[in-house]
């Protein structure tokens, strides 16, 4: 490899400092993700889980993808989120530790998530291991591309979803009316 080709395509042996704060928030979105899924209070779990959704779009704006990130915000923190802290609400959840949340097979799920991230982090570094992304040119994630992107070929998943989150509230609120009702 000459110096011209190496200045083009630097190396993995030396990032660029929005490689680093890319790795660095990953690591912390790793731990949120990780004690979302190890908290036994529900409440704390769902306030992590705002916390890991949150890092994910910060690692979206690090590659650039503005609109993705905020879709990402308003999606999921601002809304998927809101609804599960209404839906542990209504139903009347236990707030503090919940002896049901815990199902007695940590080590099999431990397991299984290691084995689906050695795959996972395998196929992603297999299928990218020669790509590199130039960021000299227009943005590949500009809002123009991705809304026509999402708009043509995403539009009946997110409409499904929205029923799907509809209906998840207001089985809650149906749950939450059968269980005063019992105690009345």
């Amino acid at each position: 490899m000459t110096l011209a080709a190496a200045a083009v395509h630097p190396g993995f042996l030396s990032p660029t400092g929005i490689e680093i704060a890319f790795v660095l928030v990953g690591v912390a979105t790793f731990g949120a993700a990780l004690i979302t899924v190890t908290t036994k209070q529900l409440v704390h779990a769902a306030l992590w889980l705002v916390v890991a959704l949150g890092g994910l779009a910060v690692e979206y704006l690090l590659l650039t993808a503005e609109f993705i990130a905020w879709a990402q915000v308003l999606i999921y923190v601002g809304s998927v989120v809101v609804l599960l802290l209404f839906g542990l609400m209504l139903t009347k959840a236990p707030i503090g530790r919940s002896p049901d949340a815990d199902s007695g097979n940590r080590w099999v799920a431990l397991g299984v998530a290691a084995a689906a991230a050695v795959t996972l982090g395998w196929v992603v570094v297999d299928a990218f291991r020669t790509t590199w992304i130039g960021l000299d040119g227009p943005a590949q994630g500009s809002t123009e591309v991705t809304g026509t992107f999402l708009f043509r070929h995403w539009v009946l998943p997110f409409e499904a979803l929205s029923v799907l989150l509809l209906a998840a509230l207001v089985g809650a609120i149906v749950l939450s009316r059968k269980r005063s009702k019992e105690l009345s």
